[in-house]
């Protein structure tokens, strides 16, 4: 029987010699990648990927700054920290930007994980997210004034800055057949528009509706505009000023609110 065993090992040399050798080739990363265990989760990125930010753990740890201190049983690099939420570490690496699910609850771990890191940029990230989050969970108040004076015009505020870019979003100004996108001067700051006036120096140019193209030369027709978007968008009206003349679109003043 023994005899037989080594017949069949000599056989199995002769038709190729690593058949009874160990598996270099399934443990041996292809050229480029990099295979590491973090908390008992194991992933494969582009040694490129890892290194991108100079200084970071991972960089000094595949570029062999900083010795390998704990491997597992199939020789990868092993991180004793939080193996899922390495997941989005990696995927701030791959993306350059933070994508979290909206129902995500552990932005203080992933904080804590980027500091351990050393992920400056993606600490930033995760903490200009948790602000935001933050002020989407506030009420956000929308006022609309018009003040009846060509020098001044409609003015729109709103807490919520994507609110002012959905009203941006809906006009362009076209002036000689050619579109020339929202005006940056009747954007006073991230929260305010302001529309002062509605031709332009240049003959013939006018705000128009992206969609429809209608022309938009009246502050009544602004201001149903920004009246609809706000109603679609779940806000509902405080207040209005000056009602006297029976439409909200004549009011001086129309304060909203979104929950």
């Amino acid at each position: 029987m023994e005899w037989e065993l080594r017949r069949m090992e000599s056989e199995l040399r002769q038709i190729n010699p690593d058949l009874l050798q160990p598996s270099k080739s399934f443990k041996k990363p292809s050229s480029g990648t990099i295979t590491i265990n973090v908390g008992g989760y194991l992933y494969a990125a582009q040694r490129q990927t890892l290194i991108r930010h100079s200084g970071s753990l991972l960089e000094e740890i595949v570029s062999g700054k900083r010795p390998v201190q704990h491997i597992d049983s199939m020789g990868n690099t092993f991180i004793d920290r939080d193996g899922p939420i390495f997941r989005h570490v990696l995927n701030f690496l791959r993306l350059g930007e933070l994508l979290l699910p909206e129902d995500f609850k552990e932005s203080a771990l992933l904080r804590r994980e980027a500091e351990f890191y050393r992920l400056g940029d993606l600490a930033e990230a995760v903490q200009e997210w948790e602000q935001q989050r933050a002020a989407q969970r506030e009420p956000a108040f929308l006022e609309v004034t018009d003040s009846n004076e060509r020098s001044h015009g409609l003015k729109v505020y709103c807490s919520d800055t994507s609110f002012i870019e959905k009203v941006k979003s809906r006009l362009v100004q076209i002036s000689k057949s050619r579109l020339d996108g929202f005006p940056e001067e009747f954007e006073v700051s991230s929260n305010i528009i302001q529309f002062r006036h509605f031709i332009k120096s240049e003959q013939g140019s006018r705000l128009v509706l992206k969609e429809d193209s209608t022309f938009l030369c009246t502050l009544e027709c602004l201001k149903l505009e920004t009246v609809m978007l706000a109603l679609k968008g779940g806000y509902r009206l405080l207040t209005c000023l000056d009602s006297s003349r029976g439409s909200v679109v004549h009011c001086e003043a129309l304060h909203f609110v979104k929950n």
